[in-house]
């Protein structure tokens, strides 16, 4: 018998930790942590599932064989039949009969069993969480791979049905580790996503105060050219009213008015200026605002990426316990 200490109900609360972990953003830090190396704890206590294997009497028909029980914890009952059958048809042209659930092959070829062509009678339960293998290996007629047949051959025909029932579950387990590591990727990009939001909200910032400086010059200068314009109008304007009516008047209204233009030119310069600037900061109020809250989110996304690093080593670990059955 192959044995690995396994608790469900571990494997259940590691989930739901995991899970409680990633929807916990308004979590503080330290808390976090804590519950990160709860499940750091984890991977010790959630093993793997044993593999077992017995020596067994099987019903075939309406009679019991000497023969062979495994279990192969976690696989798809379909996938392990559809693998079976392939395992069995190998190297022979014979084909899996399949009868009331019952398959049998004749002819089937298990060259560290027998150097012979063997029959093999067998069934395939669904036990909820594992699939159980029943099976009976003929060497001739009415003679079984059993202990009476010798340990050579006993041993032989254990390693064959216990490195097919090992493959099985290696392949579940890689399908789970492989489905670990898609949500690990997903976090890192995500947490990637977070860091080029914070890179351009402060590369928004950064321009945007470039922008109210550069206007703020700008301003400074044609508000002085204002004031100066606004001078010059207001003089010209007084030294028109003082003039004859007459040619010389007329003349002086004339550059008045055009001093006027310039002087709502600059106006409306100013005004598009200070909009700019306004607009600018809200910005750059924007930016500041977004980039703490990015970087709370980002602390919550490492500390997510860590814990399912936690996850995926479970996995890793459970993979390679499994391959040294």
């Amino acid at each position: 018998m192959i044995f690995v200490t396994q608790n469900l109900s571990i494997l259940t609360i590691f989930r739901y930790l995991r899970r409680f972990t990633y929807n916990i953003l308004s979590m503080k830090k330290s808390t976090l942590i804590i519950c990160l190396a709860m499940l750091a704890a984890m991977p010790a206590l959630n093993g793997q599932k044993p593999i077992k294997m017995l020596e067994d009497s099987i019903q075939i028909g309406s009679y019991l064989y000497p023969g062979f029980n495994i279990t192969i914890p976690e696989a798809n009952f379909d996938n392990v039949l559809k693998n079976w059958i392939k395992l069995q048809e190998t190297g022979t042209k014979s084909k899996v009969q399949t009868e009331n659930g019952e398959m049998s092959i004749f002819g089937a070829s298990i060259r560290q069993v027998s150097p012979s062509s063997v029959n093999i009678y067998s069934q395939l339960m669904n036990e909820d969480t594992l699939s159980r293998l029943l099976v009976v290996i003929e060497l001739k007629k009415d003679q079984y791979v059993d202990p009476a047949s010798g340990d050579i051959q006993l041993t032989a025909a254990k390693d064959y049905l216990k490195e097919f029932a090992k493959s099985q579950y290696v392949d579940v387990i890689k399908d789970q580790l492989a489905t670990e590591e898609k949500i690990l990727r997903d976090l890192n990009g995500d947490l990637n996503s977070l860091e080029a939001s914070k890179s351009r909200s402060q590369k928004t910032a950064k321009n945007k105060r470039n922008t109210v400086s550069d206007e703020q010059d700008k301003m400074f200068v044609k508000n002085n050219e204002l004031s100066l314009l606004s001078n010059e109008i207001m003089y010209k304007n007084n030294e028109m009213i003082a003039m004859p009516v007459g040619a010389g008047r007329d003349a002086m209204s004339a550059q008045i008015k055009e001093l006027e233009k310039r002087r709502k030119k600059l106006q409306k310069e100013i005004g598009k200026s200070e909009n700019k600037i306004r607009k600018a900061k809200t910005d750059i109020n924007q930016a500041d605002r977004a980039i703490p809250r990015n970087d709370n989110e980002q602390d919550v996304m490492r500390i997510k990426i860590e814990a399912q690093q936690a996850v995926v080593q479970t996995f890793i670990d459970k993979l390679n316990t499994v391959k040294l059955y």
